[in-house]
Parts: structure tokens; sequence; C-alpha cells
């Protein structure tokens, strides 16, 4: 479990560094649109592009938890999850987080927030009444594993990067085909157009891979948290087959949660925020065996 554990967060920090590549790339780009390529223009959007990210990541968490309608508890209005997050954060060492249930049928749940000391798990109706206690521990346990590997901090640092890229994307665009320069290349042009479109969906894809070395992750630290990867496992047998798809989707969140909330499927699972989940359960599986 530890070695899993050490190699994702390995490819974690590879993969944001990516993301601060392409977000460098395209101020450059940006730069020789406006001024020729002037480091001081591109400076000026990187460190531009970077105070929006850090806007996004400071009112995220509150975002994420008000699009999904979560609804926050106290012990006496469901004792049981209450007492599950409570037990398992002095487990793991962790302050108590905020609890919130959402008025949802699909099975799912997920935590957001800056750090340990900010956190908050949220839970579906659905996944309250189909799991047992066994099963439930072993859900939150991996959203707790969420916030002890500060995964709920890389998933705010990514959103706004992918805001940064998307906003400096956007400009980019704008300035390429609105552009009236007669003697700027038509191989710049080329390039500009094609950065600014390819720019989101790099970004897209990067954001998928960060999830979903994440959730790997977060199996591994649940499991390691309870000392049963079955529970987990179970769990997880039980949304595959009655599917994880809710009411209220939304796309911007979607990486946030246990299982993908999402209705449908892409292909081969390219721009699915989470592996598939007969991965998870036979990642889970190997651990069992290695116990």
């Amino acid at each position: 479990m530890y070695s899993q554990i050490a190699a994702n967060k390995r490819k974690t920090v590879l993969l944001i560094i990516i993301f601060l590549a392409v977000i460098s790339l395209l101020a450059w780009i940006f730069s020789l649109f406006v001024t020729d390529g002037k480091p001081s223009i591109t400076i000026g959007v990187i460190i531009g592009a970077l105070v929006y990210a850090a806007i996004a990541y400071f009112v995220s968490s509150k975002a994420a938890l008000a699009l999904n309608r979560a609804k926050p508890i106290e012990k006496k209005d469901n004792p049981r999850l209450y007492r599950i997050v409570e037990n398992l954060s002095i487990t793991d060492g962790l302050p108590m987080p905020q609890v919130y249930i959402i008025e949802d049928p699909a099975p799912n749940a997920f935590a957001t927030g800056r750090d340990p000391r900010h956190a908050s798990v949220a839970v579906t109706s659905g996944l309250l009444a189909m799991m047992t206690d066994t099963e439930l521990e072993g859900v939150v346990a991996h959203e707790l594993g969420h916030v002890k590997n500060y995964d709920i901090r890389v998933a705010m640092i990514v959103f706004g990067l992918v805001a940064a890229i998307s906003l400096i994307a956007d400009i980019l665009l704008r300035l390429t085909w609105f552009s009236d320069d007669d003697d700027r290349s038509g191989v710049m042009l080329l390039v500009g157009i094609a950065a600014a479109i390819l720019a989101p969906i790099i970004a897209l894809m990067i954001q998928m891979a960060v999830s979903r070395k994440r959730e790997f992750l977060a199996d591994a630290t649940g499991a390691l948290t309870t000392r049963y990867p079955e529970g987990l496992a179970s769990a997880l047998q039980k949304i595959e087959q009655s599917g994880s798809a809710m009411k209220h989707q939304n796309a911007s969140t979607a990486h946030l949660f246990f299982a993908s909330p999402l209705k449908g499927r892409s292909l081969n699972n390219i721009f699915s925020t989470h592996p598939p989940i007969d991965q998870r359960i036979a990642r889970l599986k190997q651990m069992e065996t290695q116990q």
C-alpha cells in the first residue's frame, strides 16, 4: 500500500508541473502576439494566470458544495454517518471535517476543502441507504484519504489552473481570430489558433489524469485506514452494479466524487475523471492478498 501511495504522489507532482508548463507556453505565445515575445509580458501573463487560479482555489470549495446542493448536518441529524466520519477522523489523526448530505438516490460521495482544517465530506442519501456499515466506512475512509493526502488541495489547485488555462486560451483565440495585422505571419496565426484550441483540451486531460491518480491513491489510503480493503471493494461492486450517475449533475465538480456522477461513458474512458471501477476493485483485491 505504501509503495502505491508514494508512486501516485510522484506522478501527480509531475502532472502539475506539466500543467504549469502549458500555462508558460501559452503565456509565451500570448506575448508573441502582443509585443513580439518580450519576457516581461510572458512573466506578467503567468503571474496574472496564477492570481486568477488562486482566486478560483479559495472559492471553489464552497461553490462545489453549493452546486451539488449539499446540506450540512450535525450528529443528531444522522448519528450513523456522523460517528463513522468522527471515528475514522480520529484513526487518521485528522480534525473533524464538516459533514454534508446530498439528497440524491445515486450512491456517491466527495470531499473538498483547502486542507484538513477546512475540509468537508459530503455523501448522498443513496449511499447511506445502499451501504452496510463496513462498506460505508470504506467509502468515508476513501474520502478522508483525499483529505489526509491533501488531494483536496491538489484538486482545488488543478481546478484553478484549468480555469487559468481556459482564460488565456480564450483571449489568445480572440487575438488570433480578430487580428488585423497584415504583417503577422500566417504560420504564427495557425500556431496561435492551434494553441488556443488545444490548450483547454490538454488541460482537461491533465485534470482527468490527476483525478485518476488521486482516486487510486485514496483507495490505497482508505484501505490502509480500515485495514479491510474488502469493505471498499464491496462498496465499489455495488456502485458498479447500480450506477453512480446523479440526478443533479455538474461537470465542473465531477472529478471530486467517489465515482463519476455523470451519465454516459466516453470513448475508451479517455475523458473520464475516474479510473474504471473494475481496475479499482482489482487493486484492492491485490492489496488484500498482500496483507
